[in-house]
């Protein structure tokens, strides 16, 4: 798929937005349709709103293209959660920019190190693509997951790892 969103624009947003909430359905009902509820973390608005996280929206000319936030685990580490893009605008690298925005907000927040949680069916094949050319490498689990076969966790540290734009 080829194309061009111009204008891009990624900012902290209120997931209480009905069409950030609309995406976010579409998010949590994509993670209960691949993995098991008692191992899907994704997180609804409610949970969005934790003090610790600060949540991310991309738009282009007032469309929502993409969400993300990151969650502060501790002075030095911090997790992504609730990357998503919306379907008309994958494969146009809006995923990318948005995990390069959240990338660049743990570095200015002196996080050293950058975790995150997915799932493990072929469905999330490109998310673990775009994390792994991002420099993320398999880790075990963090901040009180437990190993299950259908999790993934993946870890980056931030010293001198910077997310390649493609």
């Amino acid at each position: 798929m080829s194309c061009v969103i111009a204008d891009v624009q990624i900012a902290a947003d209120d997931p209480r937005k009905p069409e950030v909430q609309a995406l976010l359905e579409r998010h949590l009902a994509f993670a209960l349709a691949q993995t098991p509820p008692e191992h899907s973390f994704a997180l609804d608005v409610e949970r969005l709103l934790d003090p610790a996280i600060t949540f991310f929206s991309s738009r282009a000319h007032g469309s929502l293209l993409a969400i993300g936030a990151i969650k502060r685990l501790g002075p030095h580490h911090a997790e992504i959660k609730s990357m998503h893009t919306a379907e008309a605008a994958r494969g146009c690298g809006i995923g990318r920019a948005m995990l390069t925005h959240l990338l660049d907000v743990a570095r200015s927040r002196g996080f050293r190190r950058v975790s995150l949680e997915t799932g493990t069916t072929a469905a999330f094949a490109p998310a673990w693509a775009l994390y792994q050319s991002a420099g993320f490498v398999p880790c075990g689990p963090f901040a009180g997951y437990a190993p299950t076969e259908d999790n993934l966790f993946m870890t980056l540290e931030l010293d001198a790892v910077q997310v390649a734009d493609s």
